[in-house]
């Protein structure tokens, strides 16, 4: 780092679990950032400004006045442009010394595998579950950590499927795509405002701690937030043996292996 970098991040680096190396980590890395709405605006603010070296957001949506109400790295201005190019000029005014690229289209196949392969960390920020699934599929293939988060109305949710790790369970084992799971979207159902900043920060911080191996990350466990009532709730999550996705399993009638406990 030169000493405008070291000024930069200071406030990190003066943090003994992040320290020189840790921010040495962060400018080395790619994170792939899936989703440039509700929840990945603010996962993207953060990683920019905390010196992640590569950036990578896709999406293949135009910004709509509609979206300026939560998606806060786009601005009245960016209306009709495509979400990544405003998305990159936002953060590279934040932080000039980091890369973003972009993909303005809905990634799938090979394109999706060769990105996922490129990243040290793949951060789900996307509102349907075909496109949670491919991504899922494809962090399992080449192991690599999978931070995925969901809002809708007033409700959160935010996990991690560290896919470096054999025992972890993967998004399938928790959302199998062979079940029925109602599609909800903000267009249809609303989302409160703060409550995508939560979702989409804490993503940018478990991607960090991902990164830098610092402090422990939500693999395991799924993070719940009510919002009305701003009350947390922590679930237990365990690989499923029968899971095609994760184990080459059959799929077949289970129960839902997960235990609550209190947060």
């Amino acid at each position: 780092m030169d000493d405008k970098q070291l000024l930069r991040y200071s406030r990190h680096i003066l943090l003994p679990e992040i320290g020189i190396d840790g921010q040495n980590r962060w400018l080395d890395s790619h994170v792939l950032l899936v989703g440039a709405g509700g929840l990945g605006a603010p996962a993207s603010l953060y990683l920019a400004a905390s010196g992640v070296g590569k950036l990578t957001i896709c999406d293949p949506d135009d910004v709509d006045l509609t979206n300026l109400q939560r998606q806060i790295v786009h601005y009245t201005g960016s209306i009709g442009r495509k979400k990544v190019e405003s998305a990159r000029e936002t953060l590279q005014q934040i932080n000039p010394g980091i890369t973003v690229e972009t993909v303005a289209e809905r990634i799938a196949g090979d394109r999706l595998e060769d990105l996922v392969k490129s990243a040290d960390v793949v951060i789900d920020a996307t509102d349907n579950f075909t496109t949670r699934h491919a991504i899922n599929r494809a962090c399992v293939r080449f192991h690599r950590p999978l931070v995925s988060g969901a809002a809708i109305r007033f409700d959160g949710q935010i996990s991690v499927f560290d896919l470096r790790d054999p025992g972890s369970a993967c998004y399938h084992c928790l959302f199998p795509e062979t079940e029925d799971h109602e599609e909800m979207r903000c267009a249809v159902m609303g989302v409160f405002a703060p409550l995508v900043g939560i979702v989409g920060s804490s993503q940018a911080a478990e991607a960090l701690k991902l990164l830098s191996g610092t402090g422990e990350t939500l693999n395991g466990r799924l993070l719940m937030l009510d919002a009305l009532s701003m009350q947390w709730r922590s679930v237990r999550l365990k690989k499923d043996p029968a899971c095609p996705v994760c184990t080459g399993g059959e799929t077949a009638q289970r129960e839902i292996r997960v235990s609550c406990e209190a947060e």
